[in-house]
């Protein structure tokens, strides 16, 4: 039989010192409980830790020699333990979170003050990558949340929807495409277009819709950046379609947006997570932020 925490607490108050009665009161256990502990603990190991006298206990060379070793092992007993109800009162941890460039920079920078505010020791790592990226760094558990669209991989990832975002057309200060309250997907083949990665899910969903409608681009160029994307419209260089989040990222004077229509299409966006992996409470407590924010 292996021996006990409560073996290993006697014998280090008996050994420290060197009194059953002082070494009740230091651990709360009776002096027949000890000296059962011990008596037990020398069976478990084989011999004798201490040399008793009628006046006094004092160690064995194997006590003596067990006596730091046993002190280390209850210091690391009680720090697990401190450190898994620091983990569980979310007074420390870590969290670490994949999401789009959209949500990272459009949403993430209010619920991380927030978060930080109410839990100061618990450090949070961002990575702002593209829907492929989000949806691998989940899987392969490297994240322990995701902020995107909606998977492919549904039979490893989960998804909640907390949000529904939108496409806009962007344009330069003065485009004529301004004057109008909305414009519909078809208008754009109409003016020079400057895309964003076709890496990206936006990308790919402008392409779907323009197929669908039967109106070509005109693309002048693409960035893999979507402030790239906005300096650009400002310049005067083409139009292009964002997500309506991302406007805050690149709003700057000369550009402007317009809600996009026929179709009207919406970009579900919400929390990726992994199936049958229960979620740590610092990460319960972001994914639970996360939807308060955008509720």
């Amino acid at each position: 039989m292996k021996p006990s925490i409560r073996q290993l607490s006697a014998f280090v108050a008996v050994a420290q010192s060197r009194s059953l009665a002082e070494a009740s009161e230091r651990i709360h256990l009776s002096q027949p409980a000890i000296s059962i502990a011990l008596r037990k603990l020398e069976e478990s190991v084989g011999g004798s830790l201490f040399s008793r006298t009628t006046r006094q206990l004092s160690l064995t060379p194997e006590g003596e020699a067990f006596l730091p070793v046993a002190i280390r092992l209850l210091n690391d007993w009680t720090e697990a333990f401190e450190d898994l109800e620091e983990r569980f009162s979310k007074q420390r941890g870590k969290v670490t979170v994949a999401a789009l460039p959209t949500l990272a920079a459009g949403l993430l920078p209010g619920i991380i003050a927030t978060f930080h505010a109410r839990y100061p020791r618990i450090n949070l790592s961002l990575h702002d990558v593209l829907a492929e990226q989000v949806s691998q760094l989940v899987r392969e558990g490297r994240a322990d949340l995701g902020l995107s669209v909606a998977p492919h991989d549904t039979e490893e990832l989960a998804f909640e929807p907390v949000l529904v975002d939108r496409y806009v057309a962007v344009c330069p200060s003065g485009h004529s495409l301004l004057e109008q309250p909305s414009v519909r997907w078809a208008q754009l083949a109409e003016y020079p277009f400057i895309g964003i990665s076709r890496l990206s899910s936006s990308r790919q969903d402008i392409d779907r819709i323009m197929a669908e409608v039967d109106a070509p681009l005109s693309i002048l160029c693409d960035a893999s950046q979507i402030a790239t994307v906005g300096r650009m419209v400002a310049a005067g260089l083409g139009i292009s379609v964002l997500p309506q989040l991302s406007f805050r990222q690149i709003a700057t004077e000369g550009i402007e947006y317009r809600p996009l229509t026929t179709p009207d299409v919406e970009r579900p966006l919400g929390i990726v997570m992994r199936h049958r992996h229960p979620l740590s409470a610092s990460a319960t407590a972001l994914r639970a932020l996360i939807r308060e924010h955008a509720d």
